[in-house]
C-alpha cells in the first residue's frame, strides 16, 4: 500500500466494490462503491516558537514535541471515504454531519470552529502560514468589560466563565491573569469617567471612582493633571492569547476538524444548494461558509459575490521599552487615557505602549509607522514621569469595525448558508468564547448564549434595508 508523504495530495485506492473500508479496518456496504481515502503526513516543525508545522497542527498539539524546544518527527495517517468524484483537499465527510467551512484561523475562526466541530465536520482554511498571524497575534489582550458597545460588554461578560475555568484539556494553565484597567482623564474629560462608571455598575461590573491622588497612588508616575480622576476595574484580566488561540485549534482538530494553512481563497461560489470555497487546485464543499477572514472578510464576500458590510480596517501601533532603573511597574494595571491619546501597561519586564492610533487601512500585513510611535512616547511622556530612552519593539495590526462598530455575527439575509463572523473592532479576543457559542448555535439551531436583542444587534441584515 502506498501513501504519499506531506504532499499535499491524498492517496486513494479502490476498497472491494459494495464496500467501503473504515480506519478501524471494517468493511461496510455501500452504494456507490467508495474509494479510501489516506494520507502520511510528516510533521517537520522546528524552533520552540514556530507557531506550527506544514500540516497547519499547532507546535503544541504535537505528542512528540519535547519541552525542551528539540523537534522529533511525528507521523499520522488520516483515514476516511467519499464519493470517488470528490476532490476537497483531503477532507472526507461524513454524510450524517453538516459542512462547514471556516475561512481564517484567528481567534474568531478557531472559536467557532472548536463550537461547530463537536457536531459538524468542520474545516478551516488560512491564508497564511501559521494561524493568528494578523490581529489575534498582535493584541494586547485584557478582558474588561468596561470598553466597547453595550453587547460588546455582554459578550465579554458571557465569555469570563470560559476564559476563568477552560474545560478540561483545553489548556494545562491558566488562560487569565490578574491585570486590573485604569481609566484616567483631565479636568475638562472628567465627566466621560463618570458616564464610564455609571455604564459599567448598570451591567453589573464593579468598578471605584478615584480622585487625583488616588490614581497617583496606584501608578506612582503619573502627573496629576493628567488623572484629575479616575475609573479603576479590579477586575480586569490579561488573556493569555496564544494559549487560548492553541485551545481552540487543538480541540478543533480533537473532535475531527482540520487546519489548512498557506490556502488563500481564490473562489467561493454557490452551488448544489451548498457552497464551494477555492483556495488554488484544492476546493471544500460545504453546507455553511463561516466567513472569519478579519481585516479580509469584506473581501472574502465580494470574491462570493455577496455585498460587503462596510468593514473599516483600522491600524494600531504599539511598542515596548524598558522603565527606567527603580521603577517597578509589574504591579500597575493597565493605564488608559479616556479621551484615546495613549495607553501603558506592563508586559513582562517592559512597559508596553499605544498611541490608540486608528488609521484607515487596507488588509495587509500591518507596520507601525515612525509618526505613531513618535506620538505615542510623546504622550506618554506628557502624561507621566516617564523617559523613553530606547524602544526595544514595535509592531501594529488592524482592528476591523462594523459601521456602527458592532461586530456582526449571523447568515447573511440573502445568501443562505454564508455566516458572517466579522467586525470584532479589537474585541475579538475577549469576546471569542461568546461569539464562537454564538456562531455554532445560530448554524446548529441551538439556544444562543446571548439574550435576544443582543443576538439582533450583532445580526448582519441591519446593514441590509430592504432584508
Amino acid at each position: 500500500m502506498g501513501v504519499g508523504v506531506d504532499d499535499g495530495q491524498p492517496v486513494a485506492h479502490d476498497a472491494p466494490p459494495g464496500w467501503v473500508l473504515l480506519a478501524s479496518g471494517a468493511l461496510l456496504p455501500a452504494d456507490p462503491p467508495r474509494r479510501i481515502v489516506y494520507r502520511l503526513s510528516v510533521h517537520p516543525c522546528i524552533g520552540r516558537d514556530v507557531p506550527g508545522c506544514r500540516t497547519g497542527r499547532p507546535v503544541g498539539s504535537l505528542p512528540n514535541w519535547g519541552r525542551n524546544g528539540h523537534w522529533m518527527p511525528t507521523i499520522g495517517i488520516n483515514f476516511g471515504w467519499r464519493l470517488p468524484d470528490a476532490r476537497s483537499g483531503g477532507r472526507a465527510w461524513q454524510a450524517d454531519r453538516m459542512r462547514v467551512v471556516v475561512i481564517g484561523a484567528g481567534i474568531a475562526g478557531a472559536a467557532a470552529a472548536w463550537h461547530l466541530a463537536e457536531h459538524a465536520s468542520v474545516d478551516i482554511i488560512e491564508q497564511e502560514a501559521h494561524p493568528g498571524a494578523h490581529a489575534t497575534g498582535r493584541s494586547a489582550a485584557l478582558h474588561t468589560e468596561t470598553s466597547g458597545a453595550p453587547v460588546v460588554s455582554a459578550l465579554a461578560a458571557a465569555s469570563r466563565p470560559f476564559l476563568a475555568e477552560p474545560p478540561t484539556g483545553f489548556t494545562d494553565h491558566a488562560l487569565l491573569s490578574r491585570r486590573g484597567l485604569l481609566w484616567i482623564a483631565r479636568a475638562a474629560e472628567r465627566h466621560l469617567l463618570e458616564d464610564k462608571a455609571a455604564a459599567a455598575e448598570a451591567h453589573g461590573v464593579e468598578v471605584h471612582r478615584l480622585d487625583s491622588s488616588q490614581c497617583c497612588d496606584l501608578v506612582g508616575v503619573l502627573h496629576p493633571e493628567a488623572a484629575a480622576g479616575g475609573v479603576h476595574e479590579p477586575g480586569a484580566m490579561n488573556i493569555d492569547v496564544d494559549g487560548l488561540l492553541q485551545g481552540f485549534l487543538r480541540g478543533a482538530r480533537h473532535r475531527g476538524a482540520e487546519l489548512h494553512v498557506d490556502a488563500g481563497i481564490t473562489a467561493v461560489t454557490e452551488r448544489d444548494g451548498g457552497w464551494r470555497v477555492q483556495a488554488g487546485d484544492l476546493h471544500w464543499d460545504c453546507d455553511v461558509v463561516v466567513n472569519a477572514a478579519g481585516a479580509w472578510c469584506d473581501p472574502v464576500a465580494t470574491l462570493a459575490g455577496i455585498a460587503p458590510l462596510g468593514l473599516r480596517p483600522l491600524r494600531r501601533s504599539v511598542f515596548v521599552f524598558p522603565p527606567p532603573e527603580g521603577v517597578d511597574a509589574l504591579g500597575w494595571p493597565m493605564v488608559w487615557d479616556i479621551g484615546n491619546r495613549f495607553y501603558f501597561e506592563p508586559e513582562g519586564p517592559m512597559l508596553l505602549v499605544s498611541p490608540v492610533d486608528e488609521t484607515p487601512s487596507e488588509p495587509c500585513d500591518a507596520r507601525p509607522e515612525v509618526e505613531d510611535i513618535a506620538l505615542g512616547v510623546e504622550e506618554l511622556e506628557a502624561a507621566t514621569t516617564l523617559q523613553v530612552r530606547g524602544v526595544r519593539r514595535t509592531w501594529a495590526g488592524l482592528r476591523t469595525f462594523a459601521p456602527d462598530d458592532v461586530p456582526a455575527a449571523g447568515f447573511d439575509p440573502d445568501h443562505p448558508g454564508f455566516f458572517w463572523l466579522a467586525g470584532q473592532g479589537g474585541y475579538g479576543i475577549k469576546t471569542s468564547p461568546a461569539l464562537g457559542r454564538l456562531c455554532a448555535a445560530l448554524i446548529l439551531d441551538r439556544e444562543p448564549p446571548l439574550q435576544p436583542d443582543d443576538v439582533a444587534a450583532l445580526d448582519p441584515a441591519r446593514f441590509r434595508p430592504s432584508s
